[in-house]
């Protein structure tokens, strides 16, 4: 195997046994030596991809979001652009069946970057890339010229924000709720929120 074939492979297995202490044990329990005892590597070869600890629960993060936005892409491609509210609902049910079927990512996107300072500045960053998404996605559906104005954003950071807060809550069991519930009100509130902003923009 080339060498570079062989320091991607260690790479995967460092961010595998990253994400299962960081989803199980959280970022109190995630060391350097109990991720390379877990991926069963010496520790010179933690070194070799990520220069500290922060370095790696940033890419674990940062793996999570992305396997979550081809999630919500897939979900944008599976509805037709003329049925919002099919395409609402395909993807409130993909992020719920995401955090839901996998409860470590949902600990990794949501609870432990309040933890760790350099994560919570990556998840801020991440809110903001998102929110900007919605935000654009929604003024283009919408026929809007541009996006950027302040209803869109608002609606948008609303959306955004409560979404993960309602996520937190369901995962936590202080919303008891069904899966199909949650995701048939929580795609029902953000229908409304959607109308209203379009009529917010529009005063």
């Amino acid at each position: 195997m080339p060498t570079a074939d062989r320091q991607a492979q260690r790479r995967t297995l460092v961010l595998d046994a990253a994400f299962e202490l960081l989803g199980t044990e959280g970022w109190s329990g995630t060391t350097v030596r109990g991720v390379c005892e877990r991926a069963r590597l010496n520790p010179r070869y933690f070194y070799e991809s990520f220069t500290d600890l922060d370095a790696l629960v940033i890419a674990v993060y940062d793996r999570v979001v992305e396997d979550l936005s081809q999630e919500v892409l897939a979900a944008l491609e599976a509805k037709p652009n003329d049925d919002p509210a099919a395409q609402v609902h395909e993807v409130v049910a993909r992020i719920v069946s995401f955090v839901d079927e996998d409860r470590r990512r949902a600990r990794v996107l949501y609870v432990e970057a309040l933890g760790n300072e350099a994560l919570n500045l990556r998840r801020i960053e991440t809110g903001r890339a998102v929110v900007a998404f919605v935000e654009r996605y929604a003024a283009e559906q919408s026929g809007a010229a541009a996006p950027g104005d302040s209803a869109w954003r608002v609606g948008a950071a609303v959306l955004v924000g409560g979404f993960s807060e309602l996520l937190i809550d369901w995962l936590a069991g202080r919303i008891p709720l069904s899966r199909t519930q949650l995701i048939d009100d929580a795609t029902a509130l953000f229908l409304a929120l959607g109308d209203a902003t379009a009529k917010l923009r529009s005063l």
